[in-house]
């Protein structure tokens, strides 16, 4: 099987593991999000932990990545509690197409700090999709934006992290990575967690568990994807968690998304799809 395939299949999996993930989250109802946050990031924790010590590898990475590692961490965290925010407080399927975006943002990062040539289509590809971004927000600029611009802005805090992951490569082994970056946010969040702490029930506890298990499911794989291939050539296929998510907002929330909506989910698809037919034809025309 081609690197591109395995990443493809990665992040087939990764989408999964993140609908999951959500839904959980939003069965968890009246949790602090900071809270649901923490539980998700310490069972990631827990989970990469076995893993790097099985493989016998260092827990913290090498000396020369801890910059990046850092930064990988601050930015995905934020990108985390940001999403978490959004996911309690509008449609399912909005959140995670609002949270979709990374991919479309992670080109504009690369080509400013990592100096990658943005090719014309690319370009407006992201202006499509950010313009869909406007159907699914329906900016009125009262209270009721401040969700769906958590939506966006976790967006641009994962398109920084996984803008980071390009630059880490293979220099560090993924399961290192997650255990970083989990271990980060479990320190940093459970001071404040333990000051603001909210009691839960038996059936939060499972559902936020759960949601930790999804969450690294869905880390695993989306870090492994990037280091098979370029965001650009797969990242498409990370879409399917809009479907994921469609379905459980109906079943499970009762959440249908408006005509304004479905016409941004619409345009944000399309702009990848085209995006990735695009550098599917100019991979071709290279080989050839």
């Amino acid at each position: 099987m081609s690197d591109r395939n395995k990443g493809i299949l990665l992040l087939l999996l990764s989408a999964l593991g993140f609908s999951l993930m959500a839904v959980f989250v939003k069965l968890s109802g009246e949790v602090p999000t900071i809270q649901k946050t923490l539980f998700r990031n310490a069972v990631s924790m827990v989970i990469a932990f076995g893993f790097v010590v099985y493989h016998k590898e260092r827990l913290l990475g090498k000396k020369e990545n801890q910059k990046h590692l850092l930064l990988r961490s601050a930015l995905g965290m934020m990108g985390v509690l940001l999403n978490y925010y959004a996911i309690d407080h509008l449609v399912l399927s909005d959140a995670d197409m609002l949270n979709k975006m990374s991919p479309f943002i992670t080109i504009i990062f690369a080509a400013v700090f990592l100096k990658e040539y943005v090719l014309r289509f690319q370009v407006v590809s992201v202006i499509i999709a950010f313009l869909g971004t406007l159907f699914i927000i329906k900016p009125v600029f009262d209270l009721d934006m401040i969700p769906y611009i958590a939506g966006i802005l976790s967006a641009v805090f994962a398109g920084g992290a996984y803008t980071v992951l390009r630059v880490l490569g293979n220099k560090e082994q993924f399961y290192t990575v997650v255990f970083y970056f989990s271990a980060f946010s479990t320190v940093i969040l459970l001071p404040i967690v333990l000051f603001f702490y909210q009691p839960m029930t038996m059936q939060q506890w499972i559902y936020l568990l759960a949601a930790g298990v999804f969450a690294t499911v869905g880390q695993f794989g989306i870090t492994v994807a990037y280091k098979f291939a370029p965001a650009k050539e797969i990242s498409i296929f990370f879409y399917s968690t809009v479907v994921y998510s469609g379905i459980f907002s109906i079943v499970l929330f009762g959440q249908i998304p408006d005509l304004w909506s479905i016409l941004g989910y619409i345009a944000i698809f399309g702009a990848s799809l085209y995006m990735f037919l695009r550098n599917n034809r100019e991979f071709k025309e290279v080989k050839e």
